[in-house]
């Protein structure tokens, strides 16, 4: 037990620190009359013994201290108060009879010579750290040493390493380094790959793929291009990003919500909104509602999507009214505040008993309602003449011979290939989607050589391929849908105002008059297809052909003025104010005097000219705030239902019958908005952010 202590104590203390030790030892034991192993088994004389050698070795050097322990045995509270604190700095090792002894560790102080290699320092004076008056690093108190930070000096500013003192103590002493440093703060790993993570599921819900393919494509394909671009070492970084499907779900609903807190919080100080609403069904037989809302915020109108809700039970009126209402009340949002209400005149949002316009303007006395306007466009030119109907429908009954059969469809492309033609297939014609009419007669006329090889003989309707007045009614129809499809599709689209809608319908009922009257001369040079093909076979039109025409077309304006019948605009003054000479019947005189002061002004005149219609009145509401609110309440309602029919094709798209139990209400907020989430701020709400594992 002895030798085992002289061992230990051999490599940590010099020869003469060890015979001390041992004599002590051994007149400790003669004085107690006892042999040293004896003494040693012994638990209280143990203690002393410990106790007396913890002497020794602290006298000997205060740098280290030791103390003996037993395997089987632990320290007992007999030991004296003296030993008690003495013990407290020893460091016990329980598992085996060694003395194990713990370095105190050197405070480095700092001199005022160490200024000449550039140095001060920072933090306590009495353990400070070293800190380069040039560069700001600072490093640690093992660091105060002359050899280091010369060391320092020389490898990182080679340039002043033969200055003297004084020019680091000008240095320092210098107004730019009296500022207290600035913190730099640095996101973590784990606060990086969130912030990703956030990011990556954000393009997912815009670009309405499925959440798996975050793990399965977008992070593998990362970590390659990182890896060949940088390193392997940066590409292992990658893992950290958490891209797992309900990561990814639960990611695109933290987007969601932060997009509707910022939304609700700009309805909530916005003068007024209008609303849009439309319902159909999902693929999984849900009745769904989109609700869009438009609104002024800072300099411009704004359109953003209010709601996305599945209806539990009937799509009535009703339960319509109370969806929105709930959205409503839960986020204290006013309905004093709506102007307008647009719908698609369906039965189920516009009914005689419980429809949900009639509900929102008995909790909305102000607001008015309007029907779309493409919806009635599309019911006023599905009336036409009985010689041209038939050749519609003779013409849809051609198209789904072929494409409704699979096989007949091959053949036609292979014969067109061979035949040199510009197309290759038909277009399948849906009462649905009637803005494609246009498209679909256009190229069944332009196959027609092709469709006569084709068509067997047996198929009826082959014939009429053969027919020139068929053939020319035909050339009609498409020319026609085509100018009617171009006018709704230069409706439609985001930011489109009533006087827009009025201004393209104004024209084309121009338009219609100019080409009946073309038609009654004999000329149709506004029928391109028509006149081509005229000028093909060398003819004229029959009388019959003519007078078709010209009672379509004349009927085609009739029925337009029916759905957009021509009233007194009270409103003109919001289209262009500087033509208004006298005070509208619309406006008071305190209205009119601030109208005449707008436009008077001329730069106001030179910003009617460079912005658009609905920024230029959002832009005058700090200036002319009277004016300006009621002429953004004129702008304010939708005229179409394009944002309904976009968000029911994106939801079609999302929610797949692959996808058939998808929530698809967040990612229908993040794809249909205008709102870019503030991922920082969601992150930052996050108490814990754990890497991917």
């Amino acid at each position: 037990m002895i030798a085992h202590l002289l061992c230990i104590l051999s490599y940590n203390f010099n020869t003469f620190v060890i015979l001390n030790v041992y004599s002590k030892l051994t007149m400790f034991c003669t004085t107690n009359t006892l042999p040293m192993d004896l003494l040693l088994k012994q638990g209280s004389l143990k203690q002393e013994v410990e106790s007396f050698c913890y002497q020794i070795v602290s006298e000997s050097n205060d740098q280290k201290v030791g103390i003996l322990q037993s395997e089987d045995e632990q320290l007992q509270p007999s030991v004296s108060k003296k030993s008690q604190g003495e013990l407290s700095r020893v460091k016990f090792m329980s598992s085996s009879n060694k003395i194990t002894f713990s370095k105190k560790p050197k405070r480095r102080k700092y001199d005022e010579s160490y200024l000449s290699f550039g140095f001060t320092y920072f933090g306590n004076r009495d353990a400070p750290h070293a800190q380069c008056v040039l560069c700001k690093k600072i490093l640690s108190n093992s660091s105060l040493a002359p050899s280091k930070l010369r060391r320092h000096l020389e490898t990182k500013h080679a340039a002043y390493k033969d200055k003297d003192i004084s020019f680091f103590k000008q240095h320092l002493d210098s107004p730019e380094n009296n500022k207290p440093p600035t913190p730099k703060i640095v996101n973590t790993d784990n606060e990086s790959a969130t912030e990703a993570s956030y990011n990556v599921s954000y393009h997912i819900a815009l670009s309405g793929e499925a959440h798996t393919i975050g793990e399965l494509l977008i992070k593998p394909c990362a970590k390659d291009v990182v890896m060949r671009m940088f390193d392997e070492q940066y590409s292992k970084k990658i893992d950290a990003v958490q891209l797992s499907n309900s990561t990814v779900a639960r990611r695109i609903k933290d987007l969601a919500a932060d997009i509707e807190e910022e939304l609700v919080c700009r309805l909530k100080i916005c003068d007024g909104f209008s609303l849009q609403l439309d319902e159909s069904a999902d693929v999984s037989g849900l009745a769904v509602l989109l609700v869009f809302v438009r609104y002024r915020f800072n300099k411009s109108i704004e359109e953003d999507l209010l709601l996305c809700e599945s209806l539990q039970s009937n799509a009535t009126g009703e339960e319509i009214f109370n969806c929105i209402n709930s959205f409503m009340q839960k986020h204290e949002i006013e309905w004093e505040k709506c102007v307008d209400v647009c719908t698609d005149a369906s039965r189920a949002v516009d009914g005689k008993i419980a429809e949900a316009v009639t509900l929102i303007k008995y909790v909305a006395p102000e607001s008015t309602s309007s029907h779309c306007l493409l919806y009635r466009h599309a019911l006023a030119v599905k009336i036409m003449p009985t010689s041209l109907k038939n050749v519609l429908d003779q013409a849809v009954q051609i198209i789904n011979y072929i494409k409704a059969r699979p096989h007949q469809s091959r053949l036609l492309k292979i014969l067109c290939e061979e035949m040199g033609a510009q197309h290759t297939a038909l277009l399948l014609n849906t009462e649905v989607r009637w803005l494609s009419r246009g498209k679909v007669l256009v190229r069944l006329f332009e196959l027609r050589r092709e469709l006569l090889v084709f068509m067997d003989s047996a198929f009826r309707l082959s014939d009429c391929l053969t027919n020139s007045s068929w053939l020319l009614r035909l050339a009609y129809l498409a020319d026609i849908f085509t100018k009617l499809n171009e006018v709704n599709l230069s409706m439609q689209g985001k930011n489109v105002t009533v006087f827009t809608v009025f201004d393209k319908m104004s024209s084309l009922l121009r338009k219609l008059e100019f080409w009946a009257s073309s038609v009654e001369e004999e000329n149709f040079d506004c029928f391109p297809t028509l006149s081509d093909f005229l000028t093909e076979i060398n003819s004229t039109v029959d009388k019959d052909i003519c007078s078709a025409i010209v009672q379509h077309l004349r009927g085609l304006r009739s029925t337009l003025l029916k759905y957009f019948p021509v009233t007194n605009d009270n409103n003109a003054w919001v289209r262009n104010p500087f033509t208004v000479t006298v005070k509208p019947a619309s406006l008071v005189a305190r209205d009119y005097e601030s109208l005449i002061d707008l436009t008077s002004d001329s730069q106001v005149k030179q910003n009617f000219s460079e912005l658009s219609l609905n920024d230029f009145w959002s832009s005058l509401i700090q200036e002319y705030p009277s004016i300006a609110r009621r002429a953004v309440r004129v702008l304010l309602p939708f005229a179409t239902m394009h944002l309904c029919e976009t968000g029911f094709s994106y939801y079609a798209a999302t929610k797949t019958k692959y996808r058939k139990r998808l929530d698809a209400a967040p990612h229908m907020r993040i794809r249909l908005s205008n709102i870019t989430p503030n991922i920082k701020r969601i992150c930052d709400k996050k108490t814990q952010k754990h890497c991917s594992h």
